[in-house]
């Protein structure tokens, strides 16, 4: 990724306490990550950062729409998305970020990446199964939608309980309902 400079939050200047920052995410972040599975993006990130004496507390939230074909009928449309993560940012003898929720920074470092953290919880909080409003509530009209339908009718209905069992059971469940008489 190139364009980091508005992502990197310089800690060491700041006071102890909590500190906000905020970011405007839109297409152009993805495409820094050549990630191009949306059409479309608008999402307002907030980061919290909460420096303490010997560590670092980054809560992030978002919240924004992100613009995707449904997977039913390939028509677009805006994606409303929100979701939060937590990072503790402890320093170490090396640059470790194997765990998501806890990064390791090198002694004498002065400032911290989040774009990777925001990259990767916008991606997590959409769904893997994106389907159109209009496709849930039946107000969308689209010719997918009119194929996929017309398919439906023309599979083979559905064969009635009675009609679909074995002799022999019906000899056992006799047995049963000449009992309780």
């Amino acid at each position: 990724m190139n364009a980091t400079k508005e992502f990197l939050i310089p800690f060491i200047g700041l006071k102890l306490g909590k500190h906000q920052f905020e970011y405007q995410i839109n297409k152009e972040f993805f495409e820094n990550f050549d990630y191009d599975e949306y059409d479309d993006v608008n999402i307002k990130v907030n980061v919290v950062l909460e420096k303490k004496a010997t560590m670092l507390e980054l809560a992030f939230k978002h919240k924004g729409t992100i613009n995707v074909p449904c997977d039913q009928t390939g028509e677009s449309f805006d994606l409303p998305i929100k979701g939060k993560i937590n990072v503790v940012v402890q320093f170490g003898d090396a640059y470790n970020d194997d765990n998501e929720e806890l990064l390791i920074l090198p002694h004498g470092e002065h400032q911290v990446d989040v774009s990777q953290y925001i990259y990767e919880m916008i991606v997590l909080s959409v769904p893997s199964k994106r389907i159109h409003p209009g496709v849930k509530d039946g107000s969308l009209q689209s010719e997918t939608l009119d194929k996929l339908n017309e398919l439906r009718h023309k599979e083979e209905p559905e064969q009635t309980e009675e009609e679909n069992t074995d002799p022999r059971w019906d000899k056992l469940k006799q047995l049963l309902t000449d009992k309780k008489k």
